[in-house]
């Protein structure tokens, strides 16, 4: 079964206009079982974890996992394992959320968000279906 995750590059940014968080790819399709990779950029925020959430449609929205580039490996919300949800990071500011084996119930909407310490906010991006 063929599964299709899109993206909404709708970035939001924070009250100062500064930090801009991005996610890519603009849609991702793959196949039940297979693996999918969802990169976040955290633009001028270099010092923060990227947290990653995931909303069903008419649901709340979950926390996944948590990760920063220091640590040697993310720490989960319920009902998240690193069996099948894990994250890495390219640089300070690029990270990316990997789902192995995906399942149908994975399709839904991503978060991510990172804490911008200068502006003293959330700033969040999403992927959806």
């Amino acid at each position: 079964m063929l599964l299709r995750i899109c993206t909404l590059i709708t970035a939001l940014s924070c009250v100062s206009g500064v930090t801009v968080v991005t996610q890519k790819p603009p849609a991702l399709t793959v196949n039940q079982g297979g693996t999918v990779t969802m990169d976040c950029n955290l633009g001028t925020v270099t010092n923060s974890a990227a947290r990653w959430y995931k909303q069903v449609p008419g649901g709340v929205p979950q926390f996944v996992l948590n990760y920063y580039h220091g640590w040697s490996s993310p720490t989960y919300g319920t009902g998240f394992s690193s069996s099948r949800f894990t994250s890495n990071h390219q640089s300070k500011s690029d990270y990316r959320l990997i789902i192995n084996t995906v399942e149908v119930g994975d399709s839904a909407v991503y978060y991510c968000n990172t804490w911008d310490g200068s502006a003293n906010e959330h700033v969040s991006q999403l992927f959806t279906p």
